[in-house]
């Protein structure tokens, strides 16, 4: 679910919007209860980034 409300988000405000951002922090939040690591990581990464340029 959380990958089809990103894919909406992205389409609706585009990937750098905080909204999308929150997101696709909560995906991350996902992979890492998952054990899906590396994945988690890369969702922080784009999470934090995206939201340092927005502040």
């Amino acid at each position: 679910m959380y990958q089809r409300a990103l894919q909406g988000k992205e389409k609706a405000w585009g990937p750098e919007h905080t909204s999308t951002l929150g997101t696709v922090n909560n995906l991350g939040n996902l992979y890492a209860d998952l054990g899906r690591l590396d994945e988690a990581e890369m969702m922080f990464q784009r999470s934090l980034q995206g939201l340092e340029k927005a502040w």
